[in-house]
C-alpha cells in the first residue's frame, strides 16, 4: 500500500491537534475585567432587549406588519450575531477558559460572519421596504405579502450561508504548524488564516471579496434608496407629510449608521491601518458585535408609538 504524502499526514494532523488559545486585547490585559464590564452589561441590555421586542411582534396580532416583522427578523439576527461572540469574549476577559478547538473556532467564525450577512441584508431589504411605502404607497400590499416576507426571510439566511460556508474550506486546506496564540477576544476568518504556516493570498482576496459584494453592495443599494426617498418626500406638498416621512426613515438611518460604521471602520483597519495598533482593531472589532445589537432595539422602541405602548403594557401587566 502506498503512504500517504507527507504534506497530506501534516495537515491532517495539524487539523485534528489543532487548538488555539484566544488572547483578549493585546496590550489590554491588565484592563480585561475592566473591560468585561460594559461587555456584559451592553450584551445583557442586547438579549434583553431584541428578546422583548421579538416577543412582542410575534405575539401581538396587529404587528403583524411587513415593517415589524422586519424588526423581528433584526432582533434574531442580533441575538445570534452577539450571542456567536460576546460569551466567549467574556470567558476571555474572565480567564474561565480562553482555548478553543479548530472546529469551535471554524462554527462560532460561521455564525458570527452568516448572522452579520444576514443582517445587512434585511437592512437593505428595509430601505426598500420604505422606499416602496413612500414613493410607491399603492403598491406596497401587493409587494410585501406574506410568502414574499418569508422569502425575504430565507434568502437572508441563504446569502449568509453561501457567502460564508467556502471559508470553511479555505481554513481548512491550510496547515497550522503548532501556532495556537490568536490576538482576539473570538475567532473571525482572517484571525484564524494569520496563523497558518503557508500562503493566504486566497483567503485575504476572498474576504476582501465578500466583504464588498456583501455589505459592500448592500450600502450602496441603501445610499440609492434614501437619495429616492428624499427625492420624493421633497417633492410633498404638504410639510407635515414631509415631516411624516422623514420620522419613518430615521430610525432605520440610526440603525444603518450604527451597524456599518464600525464594521467597515474596523475591516479596512485590518486590511490597510497597519500603523493602528492592534488593541484598536479589535475593539473595533467587538463594537460592532455589541453596539447595534444593543441600540437597535432601544432605537425602534422609542422612535416607533406602537410598539412603546405594546412594550410599556407587557411591564405594566406584569408590575401589577
Amino acid at each position: 500500500l502506498r503512504s500517504p504524502p507527507m504534506m497530506a499526514v501534516v495537515n491532517h494532523t495539524s487539523l485534528q491537534s489543532a487548538s488555539f488559545l484566544l488572547m483578549g486585547i493585546p496590550g489590554l490585559e491588565e484592563l480585561h475585567i475592566w473591560l468585561s464590564i460594559p461587555f456584559c452589561l451592553m450584551y445583557i441590555a442586547a438579549v434583553f432587549g431584541n428578546s422583548i421586542l421579538f416577543f412582542v411582534i410575534v405575539t401581538e396580532q396587529s404587528l403583524h406588519e411587513p415593517m415589524y416583522l422586519f424588526l423581528a427578523m433584526l432582533a434574531v439576527a442580533d441575538l445570534v450575531l452577539s450571542s456567536s461572540t460576546v460569551p466567549k469574549a467574556l470567558s476571555v476577559f474572565w480567564s474561565l477558559s480562553k482555548e478553543m478547538s479548530f472546529h469551535a473556532c471554524l462554527t462560532q467564525m460561521f455564525f458570527a460572519h452568516v448572522s452579520f450577512i444576514a443582517e445587512s441584508t434585511i437592512l437593505l431589504t428595509m430601505a426598500f421596504d420604505r422606499y416602496i411605502a413612500i414613493c410607491h404607497p399603492l403598491r406596497y400590499a401587493a409587494v410585501f405579502t406574506r410568502s414574499v416576507m418569508a422569502k425575504i426571510g430565507l434568502a437572508a439566511i441563504a446569502r449568509g450561508f453561501f457567502v460564508i460556508f467556502p471559508t470553511i474550506f479555505l481554513l481548512r486546506r491550510l496547515p497550522y504548524c503548532g501556532h495556537k496564540l490568536m490576538p482576539h477576544t473570538y475567532c473571525e476568518h482572517m484571525g484564524i488564516a494569520r496563523l497558518a504556516c503557508a500562503d493566504i493570498a486566497v483567503n485575504i482576496w476572498y474576504g476582501f471579496a465578500t466583504t464588498l459584494l456583501s455589505p459592500g453592495v448592500d450600502i450602496l443599494l441603501i445610499g440609492v434608496s434614501y437619495v429616492l426617498i428624499l427625492r420624493a418626500v421633497f417633492r410633498l406638498s404638504s410639510k407635515e407629510a414631509q415631516l411624516k416621512a422623514v420620522r419613518t426613515c430615521s430610525s432605520h438611518a440610526c440603525v444603518i449608521a450604527m451597524f456599518y460604521t464600525p464594521a467597515f471602520f474596523s475591516f479596512f483597519t485590518h486590511r490597510f491601518g497597519h500603523n493602528i495598533p492592534i488593541h484598536v482593531h479589535i475593539l473595533l472589532a467587538n463594537l460592532y458585535m455589541l453596539l447595534p445589537p444593543m441600540l437597535n432595539p432601544i432605537v425602534y422602541t422609542v422612535k416607533n408609538k406602537l410598539i412603546r405602548e405594546k412594550v410599556s403594557r407587557i411591564f405594566f401587566k406584569h408590575g401589577q
